[in-house]
């Protein structure tokens, strides 16, 4: 039996950090994938392969603990650097309580990645929600689309000790959504075309330790640090106005004022702020750092512009363009 799952990574376009504390966010899924395959195991182990990160390795279903694989699929001798991030939140949602049948047998899973990873799009969302998904199948279970978000929030959480539900609610749903914590995602009708080129770093972030921060910093200042997210709550309900009446001048000045305020809260780095400022020379209408900061990618919003502002980022980093995707998981 062979089954497959796919789910999109997202971009935030206004509220990251602030979402954290009970603000709220837009954010858009992405035109961008992770895929998980699941076979029959051809041993008694969960044979796990992701080829974009030449990641090899071996789950032992008794214990959890994780060997690495050569890709021939021997244990290898000499382990060298291994992406265990990405494997935690794999072996999380295969061993997730919540699901009702346990894992009993071996499994060959591969994972295919069109997102990169620690680049603020989502992709450990994508990968949790797209193995939840794939797990279900394969298990013959049912499973709302309202609890696969919830189940792989609590994923996320447990790998990462804070994490908004709004990644993996927007990896679940898709489209444009405006999303408060206690309320949910709500679809934005937008008046605007939303052309978007991302820009991304080879310096990965790394979102817990980033979340983390930004609430030391809090905690240290409150009276500095409250205004500032309480600002960033005001810029999302005026951008989500905005977006629905088609002023894309607004959404762009909007866009720029809240990378500001991210500058404020110490998530920033000289490589993310120089793709800001250069799409914007470019002519992108609004820049900004999408996800944690700390590494990772920036999101232009540029009409009338793309392949101006795709060149440029291109030339300094590493740069795509991005649609928004209607198709959340898919299974």
């Amino acid at each position: 039996m062979t089954v497959t799952a796919s789910a999109p990574g997202k971009a935030i376009l206004f509220g990251e950090h602030a979402v954290v504390y009970g603000k709220p966010a837009i954010a858009v899924a992405v035109d961008k994938r992770a895929r998980v395959t699941i076979n029959e195991g051809t041993t008694d182990h969960i044979q796990l392969k992701i080829p974009e990160l030449d990641v090899y390795a071996s789950i032992n279903i008794d214990n959890g603990s994780i060997t690495q694989l050569t890709i021939s699929g021997e244990v290898e001798e000499n382990p060298g650097t291994f992406d265990a991030g990405i494997m935690q939140y794999i072996k999380c949602a295969l061993f997730q309580g919540e699901l009702d049948s346990p894992l009993d047998h071996g499994l060959d899973i591969e994972v295919e990645l069109e997102i990169p990873i620690g680049g603020g799009l989502g992709s450990s969302a994508a990968i949790t929600v797209a193995t939840l998904a794939a797990r279900a199948r394969y298990q013959e279970q049912e499973l709302s689309l309202e609890n696969l978000a919830h189940i792989a929030h609590q994923v996320e959480l447990e790998v990462q000790g804070a994490a908004s539900p709004l990644d993996t609610t927007v990896s679940t749903h898709g489209g444009l959504v405006y999303f408060t914590p206690h309320r949910g995602a709500v679809n934005i009708k937008t008046a605007l075309e939303i052309p978007l080129v991302v820009g991304y770093t080879s310096q990965p972030g790394n979102t817990g330790i980033l979340v983390a921060e930004v609430r030391k910093l809090r905690q240290a200042h409150p009276t500095i640090i409250d205004p500032i997210l309480e600002v960033m709550e005001e810029i999302t309900n005026q951008a989500r106005e905005c977006i629905t009446r088609g002023d894309q001048k607004r959404v762009g000045e909007l866009m720029n004022i809240n990378q500001g305020l991210l500058d404020s809260l110490g998530v920033n780095t000289l490589e993310l702020s120089r793709l800001v400022y250069q799409a914007r020379l470019a002519g992108a209408a609004g820049s900004k750092i999408t996800g944690a900061g700390g590494g990772g990618s920036i999101i232009a919003y540029c009409p009338g512009k793309t392949r101006e502002v795709l060149e440029e980022l291109d030339s300094i980093e590493n740069a795509f363009q991005v649609g928004i995707s209607t198709r959340g998981v898919t299974w």
